[in-house]
């Protein structure tokens, strides 16, 4: 498979290239949707250009990347097209190696579970093969390096490229049972853009899984790996944060990097949820609607692992679409590592009830945010109504999508226990509804 694989690596990487060349570079660049104000590469170059004078990045209300990021373009800034390309390649890749071995986990589970008879006997159409599955990691590689919001961020040189490729990293240490650089990754990732704290949960449930510790109140070789595990992380954490301030000699990016995310004071268009409705919203009640907005991110993550602690990797990819829907400045490149995970989930296509519509929402959507802009700000015949309508279609469309995806799974896998004809107390055929 690696052969396919540097095909479509090859491939990628010379779609990439010639955008780079073409006439399109400059207007990509400048899309709202591939660009927010923490991400854009304009900012990148404005505290570039700062820091060659002599002067704090963060001197100025522009700049709200990392220190860690500004130090590594500050090296290859000549290179930039390079590093993304390189990026979006490793970003593959990892998350290439991650399913591949994901899904030789789930043969060996799903063989015990056959062999302790743990399914109900009417069930074998629902059982994964290996020839159905082999396929899936090649997949996975292909829908992220060929998704138009990917290449498109690569395009435009948004650092939520890199972003996506320390998750992918992540995802991959975890899967591989390495606590360690799980830790490092994850710290890497939060450090980088803090949404991804919330990661936290899948990536211990997956371990404690790996590890064979069950997932009891009651367990004390469940609490010891969990200390050990939040000790890796947050000692990861803090000493990137103290090299940041040794790198500056300054706590300035604290506030102008977290606090920027967090109180979200610029309310540049983009493709979220926050910057309309805080332009319209009376300032002595944005404090409360900011905490509001800001706790969704955060509030699923408890449900979800409850629901799916036996199934983290899934939880996984549901956590990964809640941060790239309710973040407060998202870009489309965020949507696109969420989106990779699909094929991984081709086997649920069965109990999916309206992917085909919301899928056509999401393309139709993502056309529609260059025309209403352009009837927004150059033909001046069209409001910000308009392009936040469409922006709330859009959410809404990943919203619905990633709840047919839930339920979906849910419902497989309460056939599999239960088997796929449900009788009534009458005897005929009962309609399974889950709530």
């Amino acid at each position: 498979m690696a052969a396919p694989l540097g095909s479509v690596l090859v491939a990628a990487v010379t779609v990439r290239a010639a955008l780079f060349r073409s006439s399109l570079a400059d207007f990509i660049s400048e899309r709202v949707e591939v660009g927010s104000p923490l991400s854009a590469w304009k900012r990148v170059v404005e505290g570039l250009s700062l820091l060659d004078l002599g002067v704090s990045p963060y001197s100025g209300a522009v700049f709200h990347e990392t220190p860690l990021m500004i130090y590594l373009f500050h090296f290859l800034v000549d290179y930039a097209e390079l590093v993304f390309m390189a990026t979006d390649a490793l970003t593959a890749v990892a998350l290439y190696m991650a399913i591949q071995d994901f899904n030789r986990g789930v043969f060996k589970k799903q063989k015990l579970l056959l062999e302790l008879d743990q399914f109900a006997p009417d069930v074998a159409e629902l059982i994964r093969t290996p020839l159905e599955m082999r396929y899936i990691p090649l997949k996975v590689a292909l829908f992220y390096l060929f998704n138009p919001y990917t290449v498109l961020s690569c395009v435009a040189k948004s650092t939520c490229a890199l972003n996506n490729t320390l998750i992918a990293f992540f995802i991959l240490a975890t899967v591989k049972g390495s606590a360690f650089l799980s830790a490092v990754f994850l710290a890497l990732a939060t450090y980088q853009s803090l949404y991804p704290l919330t990661l936290f949960a899948p990536g211990l449930l997956y371990l404690l899984q790996r590890q064979y510790i069950p997932v009891k109140l009651q367990s004390k070789a469940l609490w010891l790996f969990t200390g050990q595990y939040a000790v890796m992380y947050v000692g990861s954490l803090l000493v990137i944060i103290c090299l940041s301030f040794f790198l500056l000699n300054s706590w300035d990016f604290i506030p102008a990097v977290y606090g920027f995310i967090l109180s979200v004071p610029d309310l540049t268009p983009n493709v979220g949820l926050f910057w309309y409705f805080f332009a319209e919203m009376f300032e002595h009640f944005s404090l409360f609607f900011v905490c509001v907005f800001q706790i969704n991110v955060f509030f699923y993550t408890i449900p979800l692992a409850v629901k799916l602690k036996e199934h983290p990797l899934f939880f996984m990819f549901m956590q990964i679409a809640v941060i790239s829907i309710f973040k407060s400045y998202p870009t489309v490149g965020d949507a696109a590592l969420y989106l990779a995970f699909l094929p991984v989930w081709s086997h649920l296509c069965r109990f999916l009830r309206n992917v085909f519509v919301l899928s056509c929402v999401i393309v139709v959507c993502s056309l529609l945010f260059p025309v209403l802009w352009h009837l927004w700000i150059y033909a001046g015949s069209a409001n910000s109504n308009f392009y936040y309508a469409i922006t709330l279609t859009f959410n809404v469309g990943q919203i619905l999508l990633v709840s047919d995806y839930f339920y979906a799974f849910l419902r497989r896998e309460y056939y599999l226990t239960h088997g796929l004809n449900l009788p009534r107390k009458d005897g005929a055929e009962a309609m399974l509804v889950l709530k």
